[in-house]
């Protein structure tokens, strides 16, 4: 029998809070839900992605004034909401409790606790009958309908670090200070098994997507669309990537451009560019959209490029889309053909992939339309930090959902760019000292910065006192 691709999982699993462990699990992967309850408070706390109103089962409907104030302690999700109801204009000041199932009040026994004797919604993703504990007066709200009737929402798009921006305290934190009285290799050993961790999450999670679709080639095409957006405009690159499906850019490289440029509504005028070579590559990719016209995002999607690296402009990002999926085979067929190939050599190989598909003569000599050519500083459409990303957050995901990951793959794979979240736990568990070389060199340690942030500081109250890593560092096996 094949190994698991994840072994050190369970070792971290077992250190998380008991609370996340019960939530986790209650929320489960399935084809009907692959994702956290945190996605659900991410939802009902931020006003871009909470449903504007809903409908009670006596014909009411339930509008929120206030989210409430999201609780990092013991007790209901979210505390002093205001909900109003129509018809009647009555309004309800309370506490909000967030599930994935309504029978998840019943398993939580959250009946037996008084804190929650002020709750006056329970927001689930599932509709279903009311738990039995469940007092009368509590309004009961479901999120699947209007949310999955929203086609430019995703939940795998929000940002889970970024709520609640929970204010953190200074070093020296305990965490910290219990690290420095271990051996480095225990650290490495924390980390490798938060990495772990995440990387079976993302993995339970692509599994449940290719159950949904039985399309491998679009579930990896979105995921790729939603990395090269990046953080700030990943929800649109997902859109576009379900407007524009895989299919439709089985065509040439610029066709593909072209197509994908005019659905997203970004499509330059040929004064954009400044030489004549430019301004008749532009011109080509109107011909050829008007040719191939089809559906375009909706006139609100927001596209992000303030202060945004000339690299990761959306535009620049498509080019690189159209590079990778366009022709008969795409880049997935192309990463299909190694799997046979040995560990040590995989990625080297799926790099060049990458590599060789975004060599693009216009792009690799400019940035943008507006830039001049400059032919003596080659650029690449994608980087190799940002090819590293697509292979550790996709690629090898995807092949473990299929149960062609390389066995010891996942510690070979080089890192990406250090972001905000890793600096911040790095700095939390090491102290602002520390000497980032104990993680920069591997893909699995950052992914274990990331999984801790995640699962202890986001949620750490000041002092962090009550925080239960110390407890996963003691317990976390150590190195043979």
């Amino acid at each position: 029998m094949k190994p698991a691709p994840f072994p050190l999982a369970d070792t971290y699993e077992r250190c998380l809070p008991s609370t996340v462990c019960v939530r986790e699990k209650g929320a489960g992967y399935s084809s009907g839900f692959h994702w956290s309850e945190r996605h659900l408070q991410c939802i009902w706390f931020d006003a871009r992605y909470r449903p504007a109103s809903f409908m009670l089962p006596d014909g009411e409907s339930v509008s929120v004034l206030d989210p409430g104030e999201w609780n990092l302690e013991a007790g209901p999700d979210f505390l002093n909401a205001a909900l109003l109801i129509q018809p009647g204009a009555r309004q309800l000041r309370g506490d909000v409790e967030v599930h994935v199932r309504p029978s998840d009040w019943d398993a939580h026994k959250h009946h037996n606790d008084p804190a929650y004797d002020g709750v006056i919604a329970h927001v689930t993703w599932f509709s279903g009958p009311p738990p039995h504990s469940l007092p009368a007066h509590v309004c009961r709200l479901s999120l699947a309908e209007p949310v999955m009737s929203n086609p430019c929402l995703s939940l795998d798009d929000i940002d889970l670090k970024a709520y609640p921006h929970a204010i953190l305290p200074q070093s020296p934190r305990p965490c910290e200070s219990l690290l420095r009285s271990v051996a480095p290799d225990t650290s490495r050993a924390l980390l490798a098994a938060a990495g772990q961790f995440r990387l079976r999450t993302k993995t339970a999670r692509l599994k449940a997507r290719l159950e949904q679709t039985g399309d491998r080639h679009q579930v990896f095409y979105e995921e790729v669309m939603a990395a090269l957006g990046y953080k700030h405009n990943q929800t649109p690159f997902r859109a576009l990537a379900r407007l524009l499906p895989a299919h439709t850019l089985a065509d040439s490289r610029e066709k593909a451009f072209a197509r994908l440029l005019g659905a997203a509504r970004l499509m330059p005028q040929p004064e954009t560019a400044c030489d004549e070579e430019g301004r008749i590559f532009i011109r080509t990719l109107w011909d050829l959209w008007w040719k191939s016209s089809s559906s375009t995002l909706p006139e609100n999607t927001g596209w992000h490029t303030a202060s945004l690296r000339p690299q990761n402009n959306p535009v620049r990002r498509l080019a690189a889309a159209a590079a990778l999926f366009s022709g008969v085979s795409n880049v997935l067929t192309d990463l299909d053909r190694i799997r046979a190939t040995p560990t040590p050599r995989w990625h080297a190989t799926a790099q060049s992939i990458f590599e060789e598909r975004c060599r693009w003569p216009f792009w690799n000599r400019r940035l943008t339309f507006a830039s001049a050519d400059d032919a003596e500083h080659q650029t690449s459409l994608l980087g190799a930090s940002r090819i590293a990303a697509i292979l550790t957050n996709v690629v090898i995901p995807l092949n473990a959902a299929e149960g062609t990951l390389p066995e010891g793959l996942p510690e070979l794979l080089p890192p990406e760019d250090l972001s905000s979240p890793m600096r911040l736990t790095a700095n939390h568990l090491f102290g602002r000292d520390h000497n980032p070389a104990l993680y920069s060199g591997s893909a699995l340690l950052q992914q274990g910065l990331l999984q801790i942030h995640m699962d202890f500081c986001l949620n750490a109250k000041p002092g962090c006192e009550d925080c239960q890593l110390c407890a996963a560092i003691i317990n976390t096996p150590k190195p043979e």
